[in-house]
């Protein structure tokens, strides 16, 4: 490392990324989408019902950025967006048929990347693991994290 820096850490992460997004980002090409696509169907998945508001707020794009996507989706059977019950305002986002089995398929090959470095670990790897990426992650998200239900077993 130079100057204290940990750029061993920095290009682990860069190797890590590439290799992690590599599989789901050839998929997502096929279907004329890229990683914004992936991240909207994430999310979405995980938490059927997200209003729009809430995308914008995890994800930290415009809403003109997220416009563009969510009509790709939209339009191409992957989302549907329905309107709130207390609120008329409200756009509240799910995935379809469709769109659940692309996320699963884009899913697959990242879990078991995961599971397989996970599985090389010593029995308490998993909890570092997950302490480690939660520390990453601006504390001021960090009640994002527990409402998306991704601190759970730290």
């Amino acid at each position: 490392m130079q100057s204290g820096l940990p750029l061993d850490i920095m290009g682990l992460f860069f190797f890590a990324y590439r290799d992690f997004t590599g599989d789901a980002d050839a998929l997502l090409e096929r279907q004329g989408f890229g990683r914004a696509h992936h991240r909207v169907l994430y999310f979405v998945n995980l938490r059927p019902g997200m209003p729009v508001a809430d995308l914008l707020d995890i994800l930290k794009i415009t809403k003109q950025s997220l416009a563009r996507v969510l009509r790709q989706l939209i339009d191409n059977g992957y989302i549907e967006q329905k309107t709130g019950h207390s609120d008329r305002r409200q756009r509240l986002l799910f995935a379809t048929d469709k769109g659940r089995s692309l996320f699963a398929t884009l899913s697959a090959t990242q879990a078991s990347r995961i599971d397989e470095a996970i599985a090389s670990l010593p029995p308490e790897g998993a909890r570092m693991v997950r302490e480690f990426l939660v520390r990453m992650v601006e504390p001021s998200d960090h009640s994002v994290l527990d409402r998306l239900n991704l601190t759970i077993n730290l």
